[in-house]
């Protein structure tokens, strides 16, 4: 389920504030955030933004 367009424009990395990329692809959908080099899963559409959750890319 992609993320809505208008949740993305609001949507920055906890972290440093920075713009997010959005990735889905082979059953997997993620928030990229290049500067931090921090991958945020999203759970059936529900991005999750925690630090502590986050994954390194």
């Amino acid at each position: 389920m992609p993320l809505d367009d208008r949740l993305l424009e609001i949507l920055a990395c906890p972290k440093c504030k920075g713009e997010l990329e959005y990735r889905a692809g082979e059953g997997e959908e993620a928030l990229l955030c290049h500067p931090c080099r921090l991958k945020f899963e999203v759970d059936e559409g529900i991005p999750i933004m925690l630090i502590d959750e986050a994954k390194p890319l």
